[in-house]
């Protein structure tokens, strides 16, 4: 596994669409290593699932939005299987299905080294690659509440989120020199200086003489966001609402007839790719509480109400905002229309949410990431000084 048929030095990445948090992460990380070193490395994406995996697993990207529909059920069947021993066992009984997709999987891709940003992806390949590997590196895109089935012994570097992240790491029986807390990658877009929100709110067409709330649900407009939007809307609080449906057609063309009636101004969006910009002409962000969409917000200043978590990997995203003063845990309407009349009626307690939100945020670590990859596969590069320490064995 040593020898490659890469002339460059190749990074092989494996996610998988299990939500969309694994791939923007993915594509984040290499975004980065292409700003920062150009055409000198070269990388490729497998999804583990769609790939590779045997019958049925294969099917677990189309089934994963219809699991996650039923929190209480993801919520126990998280917790049942989380816990360093019950990771082992869960891994040890797949092995003799997955055996063979893991060595097809390797054989296929070639690589210098190899970047795990899936919890499922670390056990098989490892024990598939055997001692003659070269490095392998997993990036956790869980914020803050990480299952035991990301932190795998052999991986040569762990990288994390948030202090806590690292802790959850190291009782899973990783030392200190394995695990290093960069931040979560998102794309660069989302980290760049704050922009004139007076300008950016002129380009966009809204109101300059109000606050305005951005209302979120995730890229397939997850979460009870209709609710949200109607509750909102008829607290007739002094502020503009926009709302993004993401993929979700039938509710923006829903809202989009309900908001004719609405007695603040309304915007009705599906997916958007200018959403940096929304970011940072907006005033609160109202959103479930995926680590993505947290970090988006810290990187643009924007203070956060959470209305809804996926039990499990999100419990402990809350706690984080809300003990560094980001955000507020808001799960049903009547506590949202609550912390956001507080905010709209006491601007000085929004201007401190928002300057905890910049205290926390990491734009960097998307390039600190790729700083630490390229410093183990690109000949003659030394390490950024913010990842001088933390590189992955060489092969």
């Amino acid at each position: 596994m040593s020898e490659t048929l890469h002339k460059r030095p190749h990074i092989l990445f494996l996610f998988s669409d299990t939500g969309g948090g694994h791939r923007s992460a993915t594509e984040a990380i290499i975004e980065a290593l292409h700003i920062e070193f150009g055409d000198r490395v070269t990388t490729e994406m497998v999804d583990i699932f769609k790939q590779y995996a045997p019958l049925p697993l294969n099917r677990f990207p189309k089934w994963y939005p219809y699991m996650v529909r039923v929190p209480e059920i993801w919520g126990f069947g998280y917790r049942l299987s989380d816990g360093h021993g019950r990771a082992r066992l869960i891994t040890n009984t797949f092995w003799p299905y997955v055996r063979r997709a893991a060595h097809r999987l390797i054989r296929g891709h070639p690589c210098d080294l190899m970047v795990s940003v899936h919890p499922l992806a670390a056990a098989p390949v490892l024990k598939a690659l055997g001692k003659n590997r070269p490095p392998f590196v997993t990036v956790v895109t869980d914020m803050v509440t990480v299952h035991a089935l990301w932190y795998h012994r052999l991986t040569d570097l762990c990288l994390v989120a948030t202090d806590e992240a690292r802790r959850r790491a190291m009782r899973c029986g990783l030392s200190s020199e394995q695990v290093h807390v960069v931040g979560m990658p998102v794309a660069d877009r989302f980290c760049q200086p704050p922009g004139n929100k007076s300008e950016l709110r002129q380009r966009l067409g809204w109101p300059q003489d109000r606050p305005v709330i951005i209302l979120v649900g995730g890229g397939e407009g997850m979460g009870p966001l209709e609710a949200t939007a109607n509750a909102i809307a008829a607290a007739n609080l002094h502020t503009t609402l926009v709302v993004i449906t993401g993929r979700n057609h039938h509710l923006k063309t829903r809202l989009e007839k309900q908001s004719r009636d609405w007695p603040i101004p309304a915007y009705i969006y599906g997916f958007v790719r200018e959403m940096p910009d929304f970011m940072r002409a907006a005033d609160i962000l109202v959103t479930k509480a995926g680590p993505g969409t947290i970090s988006e917000a810290l990187n643009a200043g924007l203070p956060m109400v959470l209305y809804s978590r996926l039990p499990g990997q999100e419990d402990g995203n809350i706690t984080y905002v809300v003990d560094e003063g980001a955000g507020i845990w808001a799960p049903h309407s009547d506590q949202i229309i609550h912390a956001l009349r507080q905010w709209i009626e006491h601007p000085e307690q929004l201007a401190r949410a928002a300057q905890a939100c910049l205290r926390q945020a990491r734009p960097d670590a998307a390039r600190k990431i790729a700083h630490i990859l390229g410093a183990g596969v690109i000949p003659n590069t030394k390490p950024d000084s913010r990842a001088a320490a933390t590189q992955p064995r060489k092969a």
